[in-house]
C-alpha cells in the first residue's frame, strides 16, 4: 500500500515514519524545501526519542521518501493524509488555511480513487470543507472522480509518540463510506494483531474526539493545580491528596500531578478551540473556560514565590532555570511555562541562566541573547540566588546537592514539578517552596 503524507511536522513526519516501520511505501511532501532537503539527508526538524533511527532505517529500505513535488508523489497513492499545522487564530479558532490549500491541490492534481484524510487536529465540519474544497478543485478541471474524504485524530504524547503510533491506545477513523473503512482497515491492519483497538465513527464524531480527549486531559491538570494552591493556603499536602485520589480507579492517577501549567502545541490550543467551536454554536463551555484561566495563572506561580521571598525586589539577582522545553523528552517550546517565568523574571530586572537537555538551540529562538546558556544544570546555578526547577528532566532529579550549596549564593530552590524532597532539602540546609505543600519555613519547623 502507498501513503502520502503532506506537511513534515510533529504529527506528519511521525506518522510516516511508523507506517513505513511496518512496510507501508510512504512519501512525505511539504512546501519547505530546505526542510526536505534537509530530511533526505537524515537531519530531522524534530527531537522525539527513537524517531531519527526509524527515519533513518526506512529512508536505507526505500521505504520513505521525502519530497516537495506533491504531483509526483499522488501516483499510485490509495491514501493521503494532511498533516499540516493548524494554528490558533486571534479568536482562538483553529486555522484552517493550509488544510483547505492542501485540499484544493488534492482536487488539482488527483486522477484515480484516494482517500484523503485529515490527521491534522480540525474542529468539527472541518471534513466537510475539504471535501467541498476537493469537489471545487474537480469541477473547475471538469473532472469526475470517486474519493473519500475522512478523519483519523492522532493521540500522540511528545516523547513518547513513536511507541505511541506503534502501540496505540486506540486508533480513531471517522468514515461515511464503507469503501474508506476497508482502506483505512487494511492500512492499520499490523497495529491491531496485539488486540489495539481501532474506533470506527461518523466523521463528526471523530473531529470531535480529538478536542474532547485534549480538553479533559487538561481540566485534570487544572483541576489539581486549582487544588494544589488551597492545600498551600490551607496547610494541606497536595501530593498526600494526589495519593489519596488517585488511589480511587475511578479518578485514577495519570495527570494528577500538580505544577506550573500545561503547554506544548496541543492543549492550550486546543482547549481554545473548542471553546470558540462551542461559541460558534452559541454554547458556552464554562468548564473550558476555567481550565484556561487557571493555566494561566499557574504558569506566573513559580514567579510569584520569588517576589515574596525576596519582598518584590530582584533586580540584578541571578536565577538558574533548570528545564525549558514544555515537557521532557521534547525540544518543543511552544506555550512552555518556562517562557512565561523567565520573561517576568526578565522584566524585574533578573539575571537568568538557563539549561536544559535538548531544548538550547530551539529556546535560542524564543530568547535571544537575554539569557545566559549554560553547559549543564552546576553552571547554571553558580552564583545563582535561587534555583528554579520548570521541566521534570531525569537529569535533574538528583542533584549532588552539596556541590550545588557551593556553587550558590544561597541554598534556595524552587520546584515547580513537586520532584524533591522537601523534608530532606530543609535538613541538608535548603529553603525549599514547591507547589500545593507546606511553605519552606512550614517544613523548617517540623524538621526541628
Amino acid at each position: 500500500m502507498k501513503v502520502v503524507i503532506v506537511g513534515t511536522g510533529y504529527v506528519g513526519l511521525v506518522t510516516g515514519a511508523c507506517l513505513a516501520e511496518v512496510g507501508t511505501e510512504v512519501v512525505c511532501a511539504d512546501v519547505d524545501a530546505a526542510k526536505i532537503a534537509r530530511l533526505q539527508n537524515g537531519i530531522l526538524p524534530i527531537y522525539e526519542p527513537g524517531l531519527q533511527e526509524i527515519v533513518m532505517r526506512n529512508q536505507q529500505g526505500a521505504r520513505l521518501s521525502f519530497t516537495t513535488d506533491l504531483a509526483a508523489a499522488l501516483p499510485k497513492a490509495e491514501v493521503v493524509f494532511i498533516a499540516v499545522g493548524t494554528p490558533p487564530g486571534e479568536d482562538g479558532s483553529a486555522d484552517l488555511k493550509y488544510v483547505l490549500q492542501v485540499a484544493s491541490q488534492i482536487g488539482q492534481l488527483m486522477d484515480h480513487y484516494l482517500v484523503v484524510v485529515t490527521k491534522s487536529t480540525v474542529p468539527v465540519g472541518t471534513a466537510a470543507r475539504v471535501n467541498r474544497a476537493i469537489k471545487e478543485s474537480l469541477v473547475a478541471r471538469r473532472l469526475i472522480l470517486d474519493y473519500d474524504v475522512a478523519s483519523n485524530p492522532e493521540f500522540l504524547k511528545e516523547g513518547a509518540a513513536v511507541n505511541d503510533f506503534l502501540k496505540p491506545d486506540r486508533i480513531v477513523v471517522g468514515v461515511n463510506t464503507m469503501r474508506a473503512r476497508q482502506t483505512l482497515e487494511q492500512l492499520y491492519r499490523p497495529f491491531l494483531l496485539n488486540g489495539h483497538p481501532i474506533l470506527f465513527m461518523d466523521i463528526a464524531s471523530a473531529e470531535m474526539t480529538k478536542y474532547a480527549a485534549n480538553a479533559m486531559l487538561a481540566t485534570r491538570i487544572s483541576y489539581m493545580n486549582d487544588i494544589a494552591n488551597l492545600c498551600g493556603l490551607a496547610g494541606a499536602d497536595i501530593n498526600q491528596v494526589r495519593k489519596g485520589i488517585g488511589s480511587d480507579p475511578r479518578i485514577g492517577k495519570h495527570f494528577l500531578y500538580p505544577g506550573i501549567g500545561y503547554g506544548g502545541s496541543c492543549f492550550p490550543k486546543d482547549v481554545k478551540a473548542l471553546i470558540q467551536t462551542g461559541r460558534e454554536y452559541g454554547y458556552q463551555l464554562r468548564i473550558l473556560d476555567a481550565v484556561e484561566a487557571v493555566n494561566e495563572d499557574q504558569k506566573r506561580l513559580l514567579f510569584q514565590k520569588v517576589l515574596r521571598h525576596f519582598d518584590g525586589d530582584i533586580r540584578d539577582k541571578k536565577f538558574a532555570v533548570w528545564g525549558l522545553s514544555f515537557k521532557p523528552n521534547t525540544d518543543d517550546m511552544r506555550e512552555a511555562p518556562s517562557l512565561v517565568l523567565i520573561n517576568s523574571l526578565l522584566s524585574a530586572g533578573a539575571i537568568v541562566s538557563v539549561y536544559d537537555p535538548v531544548a538550547m538551540e530551539e529556546a535560542l529562538n524564543y530568547l535571544g541573547s537575554n539569557v545566559t546558556f549554560a553547559d549543564n544544570m552546576y553552571s547554571a546555578a553558580e552564583d545563582a540566588a535561587a534555583v528554579l526547577l520548570v521541566t521534570e528532566w531525569n537529569t535533574f532529579r538528583m542533584p549532588d546537592w552539596a556541590r550545588l550549596q557551593g556553587l550558590m549564593q544561597s541554598p534556595l530552590l524552587f520546584d515547580g514539578r513537586n520532584i524533591y524532597d522537601d523534608v530532606q532539602l530543609v535538613k541538608q540546609g535548603f529553603t525549599y517552596y514547591g507547589i500545593g505543600n507546606a511553605a519552606a519555613t512550614t517544613v523548617n519547623v517540623l524538621v526541628q
